[in-house]
C-alpha cells in the first residue's frame, strides 16, 4: 500500500503486516473494545443507582418505579410517574443533566479505541514539525532585545 506523507510530499511505501500480526492486532483491539465497553457499563450502573436511590428517596417511588423511573430519564426517554413534591422536581431535573454527562462519558469511552485505531491509520511525521520549530525559536529575540524594541515604539 503506498501512502502519501505530507512531510516529504513524496509517495513511500507502508509495511504491510503478515496475517497473524493482523489477526493479533484484532485480537488486541477488540479486548481493548470490550474493556472499555465494560467501564462505560460500570459508569452507566453508578448513574442508574444515583438515580433509583434518588427517586425512591425524593420522590418517595417504590424502588420497581424507582428503576422504571431513573432507566427512562437515562436512556433519554422521559419521565413516567408524576412528581408531586418539589424535592422530586428538583432531583428530577438534577438526575436528567447528570444523566446527559453520564451518556456522553459513556460513548466517549466506548468510542475511544475505534478513534484511536482510526487515527492510527494515518501516519504523521513530526520530524518537520520539530524541526520548523526549532528554526522559528532560534530566530524570536530575547526577552531584554524585546522590551528595548517595545521601549523604543512608545517613545515615538
Amino acid at each position: 500500500m503506498f501512502i502519501l506523507r505530507t512531510d516529504k510530499l513524496t509517495l513511500t511505501q507502508q509495511k504491510t503486516k503478515n496475517p497473524s500480526e493482523r489477526i493479533y492486532s484484532i485480537i488486541i483491539f477488540i479486548s481493548k473494545f470490550f474493556n472499555y465497553l465494560a467501564l462505560s457499563t460500570v459508569f452507566i450502573s453508578l448513574g442508574l443507582l444515583v438515580g433509583i436511590l434518588g427517586y425512591h428517596w425524593a420522590a418517595g417511588l417504590s424502588w420497581l418505579d424507582s428503576l422504571v423511573e431513573a432507566s427512562m430519564i437515562l436512556s433519554g426517554m422521559g419521565p413516567i410517574s408524576p412528581l408531586s413534591t418539589i424535592s422530586a422536581k428538583i432531583f428530577a431535573s438534577l438526575y436528567a443533566l447528570f444523566s446527559g454527562l453520564i451518556f456522553v462519558i459513556a460513548m466517549g469511552i466506548v468510542l475511544s479505541p475505534l478513534m484511536y485505531s482510526l487515527l492510527h491509520q494515518f501516519p504523521v511525521s513530526l520530524k518537520q514539525e520539530t524541526e520548523e520549530k526549532g528554526k522559528r525559536q532560534q530566530e524570536k529575540p530575547d526577552s531584554e532585545e524585546l522590551f528595548s524594541l517595545e521601549s523604543k515604539r512608545q517613545r515615538f
